[in-house]
């Protein structure tokens, strides 16, 4: 659930949740815009956040529940009151347990908060969800792990993350998403940080939890570590080039106070590149045109930069596999 689209093993997980409830799968994935056929492709690449997060949208309105009925019913909205209800705790730690309590009150799996220094640790209880996918676990474990980090406002580094149940497939897509390679098959579903992290303070107010509420579920999706990371630095300088600039590799180096060998190096280690950042900000921007539907194929390729609507789409292959006109 990091980066900018999305393994395809997420939308499958999704869709056969809805399977099993009955749901009209077809019906579910045209509305939320997403190619019948990206279910079979392997890693998922033509499926951007916008998509994912109508999929799990449409499939909150149709089952009623946060977690898809995968387990006793979260009702719509059960977010909205827990986060509402540690928004104002001093401290992280009066957070986890002020959340804690009020996923209690509704329904949601229970959490426990164990301090035992240097580590504390979280763990959430999936025993009573239906979920032979996973989904629904892994869905908590990451909205916590992210949540954390956006009332904080700082990235909230795993020491452990353990998960009771065998490595699947898609195993490598984990240390994308927590920033850790999880131990598989352990008795519990944890996640333990740094005890000190219990003091630092919530920075959010009012009105940044209701933007916050507001794109829900993107930012679950979209956001890994609130910009700690140096991919996610030089994203938030790339994506202006959205509006007609896109800036050298020397002012990006500039910008974040580096050289640009240095920054390359970073990059890398974080198996990236400018060029690959550049190339996914362009691939999400060309798929949500397309899908609102208010610019033509040219229009759109110009807004992006291209000198010709054929090198557009000659790209837009490369990147999806498809056609732009797939996605109308």
């Amino acid at each position: 659930m990091g980066g900018s689209t999305q393994p395809g093993d997420v939308v499958r997980r999704l869709v056969r949740a809805g399977e099993r409830r009955g749901l009209d799968v077809a019906s579910l994935l045209r509305r939320s815009g997403i190619p019948a056929d990206a279910l079979g492709r392997l890693g998922g690449g033509c499926v951007s956040h916008t998509q994912l997060s109508e999929l799990t949208q449409e499939l909150w309105i149709l089952t009623g529940d946060e977690l898809f009925g995968i387990g006793p019913p979260l009702p719509l909205g059960s977010f909205r009151l827990m986060m509402r209800s540690l928004i104002h705790a001093p401290d992280l730690g009066a957070a986890l347990r002020r959340l804690a309590e009020a996923g209690e009150v509704l329904g949601a799996p229970r959490l426990r908060v164990a301090e035992r220094p240097p580590l504390v640790v979280v763990e959430i209880d999936p025993r009573r969800l239906d979920d032979p996918d996973h989904l629904a676990a892994e869905l908590l474990a990451t909205v916590i792990h992210r949540m954390l980090g956006w009332v904080t406002g700082r990235r909230i580094a795993l020491r452990e993350l353990t998960l009771p149940w065998p490595a699947p497939a898609y195993a490598a897509d984990y240390e994308g998403v927590f920033g850790r390679h999880p131990v598989f098959d352990a008795d519990r579903l944890t996640l333990a940080f740094d005890h000190a992290l219990l003091s630092a303070p919530l920075i959010r107010d009012e009105q940044q939890l209701a933007d916050y509420l507001a794109d829900q579920p993107n930012v679950w999706f979209a956001t890994r570590d609130y910009g700690s990371s140096t991919a996610d630095r030089v994203r938030k300088i790339l994506e202006r080039g959205l509006r007609g600039h896109w800036p050298a590799p020397g002012d990006i180096a500039a910008q974040l106070a580096m050289s640009t060998q240095h920054l390359r190096r970073l990059l890398r280690a974080e198996h990236t590149s400018i060029g690959q950042i550049k190339e996914d900000l362009l691939r999400d921007a060309a798929i949500a045109s397309l899908r609102r539907g208010d610019e033509t194929v040219e229009e759109l390729a110009r807004r992006l930069g291209f000198s010709e609507a054929s090198a557009f789409r000659r790209a837009f292959r490369r990147w999806t596999g498809r056609p732009p006109g797939a996605y109308r």
